[in-house]
C-alpha cells in the first residue's frame, strides 16, 4: 500500500489517501472502511446524451465522486471491493442524494475521510505501508487425490487453487492405472505452482502431508525440473520445506504453523508470531487454566485487574457496524497496551485468526493467575441478597 498523504485533526477526524498496490491491499481497505465514511475516487458511470437529430446515446464517462458509504461486499479470492454509497458532492452526471457503487481497483487512488480515525486504523495503515511486515510462504498441503495450493501472508490465507483427482486402488498385478493417476496428480499441482507462486517474492515453500506422500512428490517435482531444465524450481530447492500434516485440507495449515521447522524459518513474520501466540494460551488453558481467558466479559475483567500479559484480538469485531461494540474492543486494546501487554491483532482470514474466532475472537494470557466470578454467579448473588 502506498500513503500519498494522511492529514488528521486533533479531534480525531480527517482524511487518508492511498494506493492499493497488491491484492492484500485491498483486504486492509475493507477493514479500514465503516458504515457513513465517505469516500472520494474516480469511477466510470454511463452518460446518456440526446443529438441534434433526436437519437440517444450512452457515452461512459470517468467521473470523480464522493459518496457517503452505506455497505460494501470484499470477494477475498478475486481481491475485489465494490462499495455502495449515496453521492454528498454536486456533480453535473450524478445528482446528490442518487445512489452509486465505486469499484476500488489495485494502482488506482482513493481518499477516505472519516469524522474519527481510531488507534486500530492508524495502526492498520502503518502496517499496511510497510514492506518489511509482509509474510512470505507459500503452501501445498495434499492428501492422496486432493491438494491445496495456498499463499500464506501476514493477514491472509488465500486459497490460489484445489485440485481433485480420483485415485484407482492398486489391483494386483497390475498398478498401470494407479501409476498414471498418481502421475496426473502430480503434474496439476507442479503447473499450479508454476502458476501461483513468485519464488522471488517467497521465503519458504511448505509442502505438508500425511505420510510419505510431500516426499514422493518432491521427488517428482525436482525430477520434472531437471528433465525441463525449470530453473526456477531448480534455483529455489532450499525454500522448500517438507512437514507433517493429518490431512491436506486447508485446515492442516495451523498444525503446519505450529511446527518447530516452521516457527524457526519464519520466526520474524507475524503469521509465526499469532501461531506461537494462540499455541501457547491453548497450552495455558490446558496446565493454568486461571491464566488463560477468552471471551469479551472475561478478558475486560483481566485487563481491569492489569493482569493481562498478551492480548489476541480478530480484525473482524473492529469491523462491527455497532459503533458502541466497536469502540470497546478499541478500548480493550489501548487499555491493555497501556498496562504494556503485547496486542496480537489476528486476520480473520489468516488460519490463526479462524482458530481465535472459535473463541469468541478475543482471548488473553495472563501475568499472574486470577479467579473471578462469572456473571451468572454474581447475578445469583444478588438474587439471594434481595431474597433476604
Amino acid at each position: 500500500m502506498k500513503l500519498i498523504y494522511k492529514r488528521i485533526e486533533k479531534d480525531s477526524s480527517g482524511s487518508v489517501r492511498l494506493v492499493p498496490e497488491h491484492p492484500e491491499d485491498m483486504w486492509h481497505v475493507y477493514n479500514l472502511i465503516q458504515k457513513n465514511d465517505q469516500l472520494e475516487a474516480s469511477t466510470v458511470r454511463g452518460v446518456k446524451s440526446e443529438s441534434s437529430t433526436g437519437s440517444v446515446s450512452t457515452d461512459r464517462v470517468r467521473i470523480k465522486l464522493t459518496i457517503s458509504i452505506e455497505d460494501m461486499f470484499f470477494d477475498v479470492q478475486a481481491g475485489a471491493l465494490r462499495i455502495n454509497g449515496r453521492n454528498i458532492a454536486e456533480n453535473k452526471f450524478v445528482g446528490v442524494g442518487q445512489y452509486h457503487t465505486l469499484d476500488l481497483e489495485m494502482n488506482q487512488a482513493f481518499t477516505l475521510i472519516k469524522p474519527e480515525w481510531d488507534f486500530i486504523s492508524l495502526q492498520r495503515i502503518d502496517n499496511a505501508c510497510d514492506i518489511t511486515r509482509q509474510a512470505d510462504v507459500a503452501a501445498v498441503t495434499m492428501q492422496e487425490g486432493l491438494a491445496v495450493i495456498c499463499l500464506v501472508t501476514q493477514y491472509m490465507t488465500v486459497v490460489r487453487q484445489r485440485i481433485e483427482i480420483p485415485i484407482p486402488r492398486k489391483r494386483r498385478g497390475s498398478t498401470t492405472n494407479y501409476e498414471k493417476a498418481v502421475e496426473r496428480f502430480y503434474e496439476q499441482i507442479y503447473r499450479s505452482i508454476k502458476q501461483h507462486v513468485d519464488f522471488d517474492i517467497i521465503k519458504v515453500f511448505i509442502l505438508g502431508s500425511p505420510g510419505f506422500l510431500r516426499d514422493q512428490f518432491f521427488d517428482y517435482m525436482m525430477a520434472q525440473a531437471v528433465k525441463t531444465d525449470d530453473k526456477v524450481i531448480m534455483g529455489n530447492k532450499s525454500k522448500f520445506l517438507r512437514v507433517h500434516t493429518s490431512s491436506g485440507h486447508k485446515g492442516a495449515l495451523e498444525e503446519v504453523m505450529r511446527d518447530p521447522q516452521i516457527k524457526a524459518r519464519l520466526v520474524d513474520t507475524k503469521s509465526a508470531q499469532d501461531a506461537k501466540a494462540l499455541d501457547s494460551f491453548y497450552q495455558m488453558l490446558n496446565n493454568d487454566p486461571d491464566r488463560a481467558f477468552y471471551g469479551y466479559s472475561d478478558v475486560r475483567k483481566a485487563a481491569d485487574n492489569g493482569a493481562i500479559g498478551t492480548l489476541m484480538v480478530t480484525d473482524e469485531l473492529f469491523r462491527a457496524a455497532d459503533i458502541p461494540t466497536r469502540r470497546k474492543y478499541i478500548s480493550l486494546v489501548e487499555d491493555s497496551k497501556a498496562a504494556n501487554a503485547d496486542v496480537l491483532v489476528f486476520s480473520s482470514l489468516h488460519v490463526s485468526g479462524e482458530q481465535l474466532s472459535q473463541l469468541t475472537g478475543v482471548a488473553a494470557i495472563l501475568n499472574f493467575p486470577l479467579i473471578i466470578e462469572s456473571d451468572t454467579e454474581e447475578e445469583d448473588e444478588e438474587e439471594d441478597d434481595g431474597e433476604k
